[in-house]
């Protein structure tokens, strides 16, 4: 059974290991690369983790499946645009693929977006008929915009996608 919980600021380790193992797995998935983060010393992941923990504006979340950490995500409120909210390092180890983790991150993630009054919810995914691809539609997620680079010097490509709920006087 999946149960998706807040990252505690001690579980920063937890936390760094996730975050690299995922970028090792799904290189192409995400905007970041393994180089760029396995060589932060662990102050950086140590800062990350407290700095969110007491934050208004940030949700990182694990996914657990008996006890292990499976996935994960961070979904965090746009400060410069009220009402917009951001999913970013969304992933599931391959070990817990197909049991429903992704969806319940995902959830989780909106349901807090939602509940501190965002109406949109932006994300980007990287260009292809995947299982990602295909959770974000089926949550109502659209394409906005043109498909961009995955990063510099990359040959993918990444596609910005949002969910609208709209005005809070339309519900």
């Amino acid at each position: 059974m999946i149960s998706v919980r807040p990252i505690a600021p001690h579980e920063w380790q937890k936390y760094r290991d996730i975050r690299l193992q995922a970028l090792q797995d799904a290189p192409d998935a995400f905007g970041s690369s393994w180089a760029a983060e396995a060589t932060q010393a662990d102050e950086h992941w140590s800062t990350r983790m407290a700095a969110a923990a007491a934050s208004d504006t940030d949700r990182a979340l694990f996914a657990v499946n008996g006890g292990t950490v499976c996935g994960l995500v961070w979904c965090k409120l746009s400060v410069a645009e009220p009402g917009v909210a951001d999913i970013y390092q969304m992933w599931v180890a391959p070990t817990a693929r197909g049991l429903g983790a992704g969806r319940a991150l995902l959830d989780h993630a909106l349901a807090w977006a939602k509940s501190r009054g965002a109406q949109r919810v932006r994300l980007g995914v990287t260009v292809a008929d995947s299982p990602a691809m295909q959770l974000y539609r089926s949550h109502g997620f659209a394409p906005v915009g043109q498909p961009e680079p995955l990063r510099a010097g990359s040959a993918l490509v990444a596609q910005a996608m949002e969910l609208n709920w709209g005005t809070p006087s339309a519900h």
